[in-house]
């Protein structure tokens, strides 16, 4: 049995005409020690996706409907207190500003001891241990000084460094990274990605790695899933993915990477935007934007397809045929 299992999860959020799904209808699993990838461009749902398996969708957003087992437990059916004792214990979540994550007013280091407050028996001088005992595995150099530093005399890479110790320190089953990278540089990208992966092998926990940037889905993962307008359109392994994509969105985003072997070469770019939330067309989500589209695909949404073994794909016209 996997470890995580969503099934047609959908959240939405009130609009002037109604509302719309921001998350209409995800489907996936992930397996203990496993490692996916989830990716798409800006808008497409893959931060409300983490953030309603975590269960943290402020109002007026709505999980409205679907199922999300996680260790064979339904996360939908607990109420407040009991979501509390999983998050931060069982699942843990990385989110993408660390300066707005972490209290200003607080020292990294009590923040490092405080999910060991809310979800251990340790005594103020053992969960101090841990802290700096894990302070020291995610690279904080000179642990026992920082200990006592605030948010704000850390450098962004630091920063995240510490996000990662508070989301580790209790040792959760299942980690949520979402766009743990974002406003890094290069180098210090390179870094954390390296770390998140050391400490997912050692502890063979599960990682959900959320992000737009397909080099680090490439670095980190296992299984890719590729999001557009809040649905799943195609999921295969990562290999899989960067030599055969089947759908065409997911053919746009592979072209669309820089090429740094050719000098002057014109970046390749998808027509179009994701379409407003307001104003999804009836058919496949993707048919405006798409060369390969016709009457058939602007009449129906099409389901996932089975390409391959551990590959599938929403379209009617897949590129590959290797099914």
């Amino acid at each position: 049995m996997a470890l995580l299992e969503v099934d047609q999860l959908r959240t939405v959020f009130p609009a002037a005409v109604g509302e719309f799904a921001a998350v209409d209808g995800v489907s996936f699993s992930l397996d203990q020690g496993e490692v996916l990838g989830l990716v798409g461009e800006s808008g497409s749902g893959k931060s409300v996706t983490a953030f309603s398996l975590m269960r943290l969708v402020s109002p007026p957003g709505d999980i409205a409907g679907g199922s999300i087992r996680f260790d064979g437990q339904e996360l939908l059916a607990l109420d407040d207190r009991a979501m509390r004792r999983i998050r931060g214990r069982q699942m843990s979540m990385i989110f993408q500003e660390p300066l707005s994550s972490l209290n200003p007013l607080h020292s990294i280091g009590r923040q490092v001891m405080e999910p060991l407050f809310l979800h251990t028996d340790l005594s103020r001088a053992e969960a101090r241990k841990r802290a700096l005992a894990m302070l020291d595995r995610v690279c904080i150099p000179d642990a026992s000084r920082r200990f006592d530093d605030y948010p704000h005399q850390l450098s962004g890479g630091l920063r995240q460094r510490v996000m990662i110790a508070i989301a580790l320190v209790c040792e959760p089953k299942l980690l949520i990274a979402d766009e743990p990278t974002t406003a890094l540089d290069v180098t210090i990208q390179a870094q954390i990605l390296d770390l998140l992966r050391e400490l997912q092998r050692d502890t063979r926990m599960a990682m959900l790695m959320i992000t737009h940037d397909l080099g680090v889905v490439a670095e980190v993962a296992d299984r890719v899933n590729v999001m557009y307008a809040g649905r799943i359109v195609e999921t295969a392994p990562v290999a899989t993915l960067f030599k055969a994509p089947a759908h065409p969105y997911s053919a746009g985003l592979m072209r669309s990477r820089p090429d740094l072997t050719q000098e002057r070469k014109r970046l390749v770019t998808i027509p179009g935007t994701v379409p407003a939330p307001h104003q999804m067309p009836s058919g496949c989500r993707f048919a405006p934007r798409c060369a390969f589209a016709d009457r058939d695909c602007q009449a129906a949404q099409p389901g996932l397809r089975h390409l391959a073994p551990d590959h599938f794909a929403a379209c009617i016209y897949p590129l590959t045929q290797d099914a």
